[in-house]
């Protein structure tokens, strides 16, 4: 769990590039290591990425942060988008040299149930190698009428702490100052989820939901898809490791040697 926070301040900045099996390739092939190492410089604490892309990831650029294997599957183009599959277990990460894995649920789907079972198995799995586990839960589905509800996502979030999860990853809350209900309720770090739904500024978004009590935030497409992926980096992680409970950030020097 140390050396998922790469300062050491239980504080999380994490890229998730697992998009290309949900959506298509987030870059070519030719820019994929500038694009780790952009990640990387600029402060990044964990890359998370399917076990085949992990492959190609030169070895000296995860000396400086941490890997999440992703271990769950779906595409846009299935007849149930919501619907996840497990396409890799724990002890695949483990030979990849995993620093933790993680586990995508959709609270509301039609599969919801296999979702929970698969989460509830990975679980078990990295109690037995003491393995750190992200469940990503969101409330998406055809029976989730507001997927930024305080109180669906307070119930989301606990259900990661109850099925044996380390960290949570999910969706924000609308109005964004009622995070603080799903942040209180539950005993995990909680990671929000992307940038702002209104495409507005990022790094607002950002220290507000840090504000608010949350221990990291998980920012993919905002990232690699930015001119400037190391810059923004950079900016996103001095709000991560630098707010406190009623402060303002302040750039700190970003320390990127895991501990």
């Amino acid at each position: 769990m140390r050396r998922l926070s790469g300062v050491g301040d239980g504080r999380y900045l994490f890229v998730p590039l697992d998009h290309s099996v949900s959506d298509g390739p987030v870059v070519s092939q030719a820019r994929w290591n500038g694009l780790l190492r952009a990640l990387v410089d600029g402060g990044a604490d964990a890359v998370v990425v399917h076990k085949g892309r992990a492959r190609a990831i030169a070895p000296d650029i995860l000396r400086r942060c941490a890997l999440v294997v992703h271990l769950s599957a779906g595409t846009v183009h299935a007849a149930d988008t919501d619907a996840k599959v497990l396409v890799g277990d724990v002890e695949e990460a483990v030979r990849l040299g995993a620093d933790a894995v993680s586990v995508h649920v959709n609270l509301g789907s039609d599969t919801e149930h296999r979702q929970l079972t698969d989460l509830g198995a990975v679980a078990a799995s990295c109690d037995m190698w003491n393995m750190p586990l992200l469940a990503m839960i969101y409330p998406r589905g055809p029976r989730i009428a507001d997927p930024h509800d305080p109180a669906l996502l307070a119930h989301a979030v606990n259900i990661a702490a109850d099925l044996g999860a380390d960290l949570v990853k999910t969706s924000i809350a609308l109005p964004m100052d009622r995070m603080a209900e799903v942040v209180n309720s539950c005993p995990l770090p909680v990671l929000a989820a992307g940038g702002p739904p209104d495409g507005s500024d990022l790094i607002s978004h950002a220290t507000s939901l840090m504000l608010a009590g949350c221990r990291g935030l998980a920012v993919g497409r905002r990232i690699f898809s930015s001119p400037s992926p190391s810059s923004l980096v950079a900016r996103l992680a001095a709000v991560v490791h630098a707010v406190d409970a009623g402060t303002t950030p302040h750039p700190p020097t970003i320390a990127t040697g895991a501990v």
